[in-house]
């Protein structure tokens, strides 16, 4: 075999020889066609088995930890196995081991990083020959001669990349494997001294880390404006000195400083840098991954796996932290995940869509430790605190899939928290509130957010605080995106609002019924802003903030000791503006349903509003029929009394209705009678026996069709 490939390399060699066609960018695509050729005739010579060799031997963790963590830390990647004869690295390994010719050494020197090398590839050979290759760029002096700078930076490049993957394949095992004579350390001490290039002694520092003993660590040293492809370099590196126990502070921060470089970039990421970042946060927090999944160059295509298990690994390691300092002596996994702190959002928003997390209740609890420590911090640590809560804060966003993005607010789901908690749980964020509302907007709206779609209320010692810090944040001069957090966070409390009345304190009865419904109505109609908000949202309409305000304003409604302040502040007003916008015949929708029941509750017979006179007939029957359309899907929150009143009401209006209007209405009524069921708030006696709400509907059906079958006769 080998006979027969001599003569075409040496026709190959012999023309790489030639003037015209010796350059690097000739070669490497000239090594790229050979490859294929090279392939097929070193598959007989190439191990045939597959890449996947599983690794029994895991990385320690810390042994207060073991019992959290054990469950689910390891993780198996769903990457496709790939036997050794199909890749590219015996190829390039042949190539370097047979050639004399600079440009071909250069070039498939600078091909190294960029293949597969899988852990059953023996390179030990490569090794001492890629030393060798590089003293021979050195003088006498030991320095990097000028014209061979090029070649010596190609084989720093492979030989640091080729010992990652010897170091990981030994694991756990350990020893020098350049060369018998000197130990590893030395060998890189000497390329180091030679002069090596900045770029190259970035990667080196980290790989002198790789072969030191940790009791006398090397500190890495990264640039500022070290250029990306160094930095991608290290992510793919950096696992190796976790997964093989080496990683000390210095790497700890290196990696934190790799991935926020990366992955903050004015350049977004390709999806490979997104994949090695995530595997790298993964094996920080304890994560154990099988060490040929470690040495894939493109992880892309198993990123959701991994950010999936980093979510569950990462919050593991949050939630083991015990409030206490963290330094060299704190658990490793507790330590890391607080330093990932400052990217782990970043990490799962460019990963893509995981699984939300089921946790938020533990999350706040390390929220909460966070806040502990600051409050009984010196000065300098609470400045750094703040920034660690900001970004726990976010994380419990990122994590229950909750955007934080203020043009998103309406559309952000409820988390519900699970029942294992109490009011007093949110009582330090409403104090936290009550610390930055004034001079830092950013943490005042993550809390309003957080209070907004947790399904959960602060205890009644924090109410009077709660509201009062509710009331602060809608005030016109405060930016649109906190207000409108606040008109959130007043509407995931409405219930209890709205039942103010019930509460034995008098002084926080009369600040709510005074303050909190003009604040309500300062956040829904335009004022002027020194801050505008850049989303849109202060509009006079938007659907989704008027659909929160509706329901905010309904459920005050049904309690009387509010009618003559939602009088008063012109909230009736205002529903009445909506008519025109939500009640039509283009679309139908939830408002008109709230609009009708706020009305309804202050009608002139029952309130002074005179603003109730001015609602025309025709704007009546607008309001009745596009309210039936949304009834049967809020028949079980309904009050008997309440659809009496609708039924009355549609009554009295629908002498002016069309015959589309009652066919709509017929079938609207007849969905209400079918949703009527033993669950809701309408008993079994009056569903069995038609009582006064089943008549009252029926009756109202029956009316209808007697008006459609009139009209109908009379065309």
């Amino acid at each position: 075999m080998l006979s027969t490939l001599e003569p075409s390399w040496a026709r190959f060699s012999g023309t790489l020889a030639g003037t015209v066609c010796a350059t690097c960018a000739f070669v490497r695509r000239s090594l790229q066609l050979l490859f294929a050729v090279l392939r097929k005739m070193l598959r007989s010579l190439a191990p045939c088995s597959s890449t996947k060799v599983r690794d029994s031997e895991a990385q320690p963790l810390d042994l207060d930890l073991d019992v959290l963590l054990e469950e689910k830390s390891i993780l198996t990647l769903d990457l496709q196995d790939i036997p050794t004869s199909d890749l590219e690295a015996p190829s390039i390994k042949w190539l370097l081991e047979t050639s004399t010719d600079l440009e071909v050494v250069l070039a498939t020197a600078k091909l190294v990083p960029q293949v597969e090398w899988p852990l059953d590839l023996d390179i030990s050979d490569m090794l001492h020959q890629l030393s060798d290759i590089f003293t021979s760029c050195v003088d006498v002096q030991g320095n990097i001669v000028p014209s061979l700078e090029e070649k010596a930076s190609a084989c720093t490049t492979a030989l640091t990349h080729l010992y990652y993957g010897r170091v990981l394949q030994a694991h756990p095992d350990c020893g020098n494997f350049i060369t018998r004579e000197r130990g590893d350390v030395d060998v890189f001490w000497e390329i180091f001294r030679g002069g090596i290039c900045t770029t190259d002694r970035t990667v080196l520092h980290t790989t002198i880390n790789l072969c030191r003993s940790q009791n006398v660590p090397w500190a890495p040293f990264l640039s500022e404006d070290c250029p990306d492809s160094v930095l991608e370099r290290l992510s793919h590196l950096l696992p190796y000195h976790f997964v093989t126990g080496r990683a000390n502070t210095d790497i700890e921060d290196l990696a934190i400083t790799v991935i926020s470089k990366l992955l903050f970039s004015p350049s977004p990421p390709s999806t490979q840098i997104i994949a090695n970042c995530t595997l790298l946060a993964c094996v920080m927090v304890g994560t154990q991954i099988d060490k040929n999944d470690i040495v894939r160059i493109d992880k892309s295509p198993v990123l959701p796996q991994l950010s999936d298990f980093l979510l569950t690994q990462f919050q593991k390691a949050l939630w083991a932290w015990d409030g206490g300092e963290l330094d060299e002596n704190s658990a490793e996994v507790v330590r890391r995940a607080w330093n990932l702190l400052s990217v782990i959002c970043r990490i799962l928003e460019l990963a893509g869509y995981h699984d939300p997390s089921y946790h938020t209740m533990r999350n706040l609890e390390a929220c909460r430790r966070i806040y502990s420590r600051i409050r009984s911090s010196e000065q300098n640590h609470a400045s750094v605190s703040l920034v660690a809560l900001r970004n726990a804060l976010h994380f419990t966003f990122a994590a229950a899939n909750v955007s934080r993005d203020s043009a998103e607010l309406w559309y952000a789901s409820p988390v519900w928290p699970g029942n294992s908690h109490s009011p007093e749980d949110f009582d330090w964020m409403v104090d936290y509130l009550n610390d930055i509302y004034s001079d830092d907007h950013e943490a005042a709206y993550d809390i309003l957010l957080l209070l907004g779609t947790i399904r959960g209320s602060c205890s009644p010692a924090k109410q009077h605080l709660f509201i009062e810090r509710l009331i602060a944040c809608m005030d016109s001069n405060i930016p649109f995106h906190l207000r409108h957090a606040a008109l959130r966070a007043a509407h995931s409390a409405r219930e209890e609002i709205a039942s103010i009345d019930v509460i034995d304190d008098a002084r926080l009865r009369e600040m709510v019924l005074t303050n909190l419904s003009p604040a309500i109505m300062s956040v829904v109609c335009l004022h002027p802003s020194p801050m505008p908000a850049n989303d849109g949202s202060d509009r006079f309409f938007d659907y989704h903030r008027d659909l929160c305000y509706l329901e905010i304003i309904f459920a005050l409604a049904r309690n009387s000791i509010w009618h003559p302040h939602l009088s008063q502040d012109r909230h009736i007003d205002r529903c009445i503006s909506m008519i025109p916008k939500y009640c039509n015949s283009e679309y139908y929708s939830q408002h008109a349903f709230y609009i009708a029941g706020i009305l309804l509750q202050i009608a002139p017979e029952q309130s002074s509003d005179t603003s109730l006179y001015s609602v025309t007939e025709q704007q009546w029957w607008d309001v009745m029929r596009c309210a039936w359309y949304y009834l049967p899907y809020t028949i079980r929150r309904t009050h008997d009394l309440e659809l009496l009143v609708f039924v009355e009401r549609t009554k009295k209006y629908m002498q002016i209705a069309s015959k589309s209007d009652l066919e709509n209405l017929i079938g609207k009524v007849d969905d209400v009678l079918d949703s009527m069921e033993p669950e809701t708030e309408l008993n079994m006696q009056d569903l069995e026996e038609g009582g006064p709400v089943t008549i009252a509907v029926k009756k109202l059906r029956n009316t209808a069709r007697n008006m459609l079958e009139s009209l109908v006769n009379n065309y």
